[in-house]
């Protein structure tokens, strides 16, 4: 756990000396661009070698071992099609079952994807990062990676879908999806968010939300159908978190607190308003766009709680908080109000971060204690025991 804070805490003030938005100089690479490019750099070798030289750290390591294996026996397994071919590829490219490579793989493309994401797309890298890391996402990717590579592939999809670049969206989306196919997901939920919805339209959405509490064994069938290897296991016992349903509240509210003060801010200066809305909100695609994914996670999270790994789609949504938090802070006028939600913001992460790591040890995380195959040997995995 030492290791995990003192990394953490040395990445975060690293990422303090960055400035993802530097004035820029004609044919001249400025001092902040120097910086920039240095710390990046900094902050992305550490947490990939943290990442890189683990050994049956994660939850499900020894089992992503065992796919591997069999892949490499071209026995079935029920991974995706692009995670097969690297497999095959690394091993039949190394002469032997290097499965420490191909957890390296994934490691540098899924951090290049997050931090790319989050120094394009930020308002505030220092705060994005930092966030990035208190609530767990670097740590995360240590389990589950094939998901959290789609998580990152979908959290930098977002500046795409802003930018209407609907091709290039799908492109990466798909190709992303052949190492994990809930992706899918995003291209109607990303598309649902860009749109400028009306208050009857938000009541008719309300309104079908519904049947996911009335139709759940209909819906069922649909995820036994899209994902057959969930019939008669575990996976479709669903379940959802009350922490998460906390968090986009919380957003949410601070969202709509946001509005409320730049409306009275500008009533008070004397400024017309557009009708049902606050003056250039409207027209703000980034702030409707994350606002109406957490909108959506919410839904998700109370009405969609029997349902599989819901979690897992809630999260594609929920990405959009470490970026959507500082552009919220980034618009609030007063200095006193900003530094007090600053300071409530870093103080909630930092608590979640220690309830995070007090539970790193526990099944469904794993991430303790931390080995490295420098001084550790892996497990026998179900192959070798049969």
């Amino acid at each position: 756990m030492i290791l995990y804070i003192t990394v953490a805490a040395a990445t975060v003030l690293i990422a303090c000396a960055v400035n993802n938005q530097p004035v820029l100089q004609p044919y001249k690479v400025t001092r902040q661009q120097l910086c920039n490019r240095v710390c990046m750099l900094t902050v992305f070798t550490g947490l990939f070698a943290l990442s890189a030289c683990r050994l049956n750290v994660g939850n499900d390591y020894a089992k992503y071992v065992e796919f591997m294996h069999l892949v490499n026996c071209d026995a079935y397994v029920p991974t995706e099609a692009g995670f097969n071919l690297l497999v095959r590829l690394v091993y039949g490219l190394s002469g032997f079952e290097n499965y420490l490579l191909v957890f390296a793989i994934y490691a540098f493309v899924t951090l290049l994807f997050f931090l790319l994401a989050a120094y394009e797309q930020s308002d505030d890298f220092p705060l994005t990062f930092f966030l990035f890391m208190a609530l767990g996402y670097y740590f995360q990717t240590f389990s589950t990676v094939r998901y959290y590579l789609a998580l990152a592939i979908a959290f930098y999809s977002m500046k795409l879908v802003l930018r209407r670049q609907w091709g290039r969206f799908l492109l990466l989306t798909l190709a992303g999806s052949l190492f994990h196919r809930s992706l899918l997901v995003v291209i109607p939920l990303y598309f649902l968010a860009s749109l400028p919805w009306k208050k009857w339209q938000l009541a008719i959405g309300a309104l079908f939300c519904t049947t996911f509490l009335f139709f759940q064994d209909f819906y069922l069938q649909v995820v036994v159908y899209l994902y057959p290897t969930y019939e008669e296991t575990e996976y479709l016992e669903g379940g959802t978190s009350a922490v998460n349903i906390l968090r986009c509240l919380a957003v949410l509210g601070m969202a709509l607190l946001v509005l409320r003060l730049q409306k009275g801010e500008r009533q008070a200066a004397g400024e017309d308003l557009p009708r049902g809305a606050a003056a250039g909100e409207r027209e703000d695609r980034r702030f409707w766009f994350y606002f109406y994914l957490n909108l959506g996670a919410l839904a998700l999270y109370v009405f969609c709680s029997f349902l599989p790994i819901i979690s897992r789609i809630g999260y594609y949504l929920t990405i959009s908080h470490i970026v959507f938090l500082p552009m919220l802070l980034g618009q609030i006028r007063s200095v006193r109000l900003k530094k007090l939600f600053r300071l409530g913001i870093i103080a909630a992460a930092i608590l979640y971060f220690a309830v995070y790591m007090s539970r790193a040890g526990d099944d469904g995380t794993l991430i303790l204690p931390y080995k490295t195959f420098f001084f550790h040997d892996m497990v026998n995995i179900l192959s070798d025991v049969n």
